[in-house]
């Protein structure tokens, strides 16, 4: 009876994305959603939040309950999701960037601000993005590494099982060294896996996956993070789990 029921109710989501528009999130949202709840996460970091489209996926169709910290640097942006989280008492959200240092750095905002980043546009990127991915302006953002705000975060919030989920468009890879040795306290890590990458210096996905099978990150899943662009993929998500959770 359970499978039955848990066919019904993926069948129904499926619909449901379907008909917002959304169905190429399907993939993720299964993911996302067994991972959550098979390893009882209790936090979720949501690096790179833009208007807080990830958390609301979360809470909406992955069916997590628990607490959510939302980076995002932006200010004009944070706005809008500081106004989102403040309905809901276990999430907070945080006006600042995530990187490899403690300190303050040009932040880009590009023409479509889901493109914004710490990086600089690639001159070599798809046309498809030229328009969209440009800096328009910079601002001056505050940047914390993961391990000196994580001892802060855990001392206000008293979170045990973190899942760190990043969208920074070309800037992961030194979000993750800025979280030195406490990454391996992330049950699990989700990232933008750059095929095609946008922006200069951005990590590309071979180099992005052997780094985190160094540190004992495994694949759990990989999917297209938009509608895709046929017939050349530029980019993808990717899940990875702690060892530590499938050790024999």
């Amino acid at each position: 009876m359970n499978r039955y029921l848990r066919e019904i109710g993926d069948r129904t989501l499926a619909l449901r994305l379907a008909m917002a528009g959304r169905v190429h999130q399907y993939p993720e949202i299964q993911a996302l959603k067994r991972f959550l709840s098979t390893f009882a996460i209790d936090c979720l970091f949501d690096v790179g939040a833009n208007r807080g489209q990830y958390a609301l996926m979360a809470r909406r169709d992955a069916a997590y309950r628990g607490l959510i910290l939302s980076f995002e640097p932006n200010p004009t942006v944070f706005a809008e999701l500081e106004r989102r989280a403040a309905s809901d008492p276990k999430w907070h959200v945080f006006n600042m960037a995530l990187s490899d240092f403690d300190g303050m750095a040009s932040f880009n905002i590009m023409a479509a601000d889901q493109f914004s980043s710490l990086k600089t546009p690639s001159g070599a990127q798809d046309a498809i993005f030229a328009d969209r991915n440009r800096v328009t302006q910079t601002v001056d953002m505050q940047c914390r590494r993961l391990d000196t705000l994580l001892p802060e975060l855990i001392a206000a919030h008293g979170f045990a099982r973190p899942f760190l989920k990043m969208d920074t468009q070309g800037h992961d890879m030194s979000v993750c060294e800025g979280a030195g040795d406490i990454l391996c306290q992330m049950l699990g890590v989700q990232t933008e896996l750059g095929v095609r990458p946008i922006y200069d210096g951005g990590t590309g996905y071979r180099a992005m996956i052997d780094w985190l099978e160094a540190r004992d990150f495994l694949p759990s899943a990989f999917f297209a993070n938009n509608k895709g662009h046929f017939p050349l993929l530029v980019e993808m998500d990717g899940i990875f789990v702690n060892r530590t959770l499938v050790s024999a």
